[in-house]
């Protein structure tokens, strides 16, 4: 039975300004949700920019800190801090998403936001290994959280319909960050001597931070949540009713993070071993065209689940990650046009999950749970990830400073997602739940 007109009327109002449909059903764009993404657009950008800071640094970095030592120790240095980065992004994802579904998403996405570019910024004045790590692991708190507020935020202010397109922008904000940083590191070249001011330009997001606490309005969805029933985030994702969801979207984020931090993240630093002292721009070519593909494989994911459906769309992602870093690292040994080509390809297909999770991860949690529950599966997978990187560590080191025999071996994670993926829900064609 319709509702009575005045009720529907009544409903529509309560919804805001910002996701306030039209009356005749069909959602119009306002300008306040133009605003909430334009404000997450940059957030995830910057977070991109801050995540790439530390592939194109790290080879100069630690042999400046370490007095000109060789990959063996740098591959051990890269493990741990790249560790350090890892865990700290769990922390940071599961205690700002709790923060999100407490105190809402706006105030707890501008403390995200100011944390990672204050403790970017500090890494500055780094003197030791240890510290750039310690820096790392704070910085990354607010890297954590400021995914899974952004995600939560977009998503609840922008109509169904527009929900694969928006993971694809979510996923590709971030990769163009990614490459922005290969772009400043090619245009000023990083040695020992001169990677310092990287971190300082890290630093700049802080100013985002104005704009958001300004700008940027609540989510409606959010408040009429929390109006209806006080959340207890972490007591209701590891409930009955939703546990199993929590611990397949951990499953999933830890394969895709795994293989990203475990391997593919270290592709610069191998281009840097290869090309040599004569061509110091080599790590940021490399970024470059790693965050290209990793900016088509972000929309390429999200139509692809949208097509064959959630599930379908994963097996075919953990498919092409393995096939084409087992390629890599078997058959490319020279920097070069196959090397870029090949880490084009592979960022493509290993980065192509991030356009997935905003897809999917909202769809396994109620409104008022969102935040935490989206930001303790994709960070705890982080925290398998800085497993996966000590391990790549210990292996560059064991192979004698061999990235690619320690990729390959890294990379068969990819091969558990296959597994697994059939055992989980499928959310094709579902609203968000309320």
């Amino acid at each position: 039975m319709k509702p009575p007109l005045g009720e529907t009327t009544a409903s529509i109002a309560q919804l805001g300004p910002s996701v306030r449909p039209m009356v005749t059903g069909t959602p119009r764009l306002t300008s306040a949700q133009w605003v909430v993404l334009l404000a997450a657009f940059l957030g995830w950008l910057f977070d991109g920019f801050e995540i790439g800071l530390f592939p194109i640094v790290a080879r100069p970095a630690l042999q400046d800190l370490l007095g000109g030592t060789g990959d063996g120790t740098v591959g051990l240095w890269m493990g741990r801090i790249t560790a350090c980065f890892s865990l700290g992004a769990a922390l940071g994802g599961v205690a700002f998403g709790w923060l999100g579904d407490r105190i809402g998403r706006v105030r707890a996405l501008s403390a995200s936001i100011l944390a990672y570019s204050l403790f970017t910024g500090l890494s500055f004045f780094a003197a030791t290994p240890w510290h750039l790590g310690i820096f790392r692991f704070f910085g990354s708190l607010g890297m954590g959280g400021e995914w899974s507020l952004g995600v939560a935020l977009v998503m609840e202010c922008w109509p169904e319909k527009w929900r694969p397109a928006l993971a694809g922008m979510i996923g590709a904000a971030a990769n163009v960050g990614f490459v922005l940083t290969g772009i400043v590191g090619w245009l000023y070249p990083i040695t020992p001597h001169s990677w310092r001011w990287m971190f300082l330009v890290g630093a700049l997001p802080a100013l985002l931070v104005f704009f958001i606490i300004l700008a940027v309005p609540e989510s409606e969805k959010w408040r009429r949540s929390v109006r209806l029933e006080l959340p207890h985030p972490l007591k209701e994702i590891f409930s009955t009713r939703l546990r199993k969801h929590t611990a397949f979207g951990i499953v999933f984020a830890s394969v895709a993070l795994i293989g990203t931090w475990g391997s593919v993240q270290w592709l610069p630093l191998w281009a840097d071993q290869l090309a040599g002292k004569g061509n110091p721009g080599a790590k940021a070519i490399t970024q470059m065209l790693m965050g290209a593909g990793a900016i088509a494989g972000c929309f390429l994911a999200p139509w692809i689940a949208h097509c064959l459906g959630r599930r379908a769309a994963y097996l075919i992602l953990c498919l092409a990650s393995i096939a084409l870093c087992w390629s890599m690292f078997h058959y490319v040994n020279a920097y070069g046009v196959f090397f870029l080509g090949s880490a084009f390809l592979v960022s493509t297909a290993t980065a192509s999950f991030y356009g997935w999770f905003p897809l999917y991860l909202p769809e396994l949690f109620p409104t008022r749970v969102r935040a935490t529950g989206q930001g303790l599966c994709y960070n705890t997978g982080r925290v398998f990830a800085a497993g996966g990187a000590l391990v790549q560590g210990q292996l560059v080191s064991s192979f004698g400073g061999s990235y690619p025999s320690a990729g390959s071996v890294v990379t068969l994670i990819y091969l558990l997602g296959i597994a697994v993926i059939w055992l989980a829900p499928e959310t094709k064609g579902r609203t968000l739940p309320e």
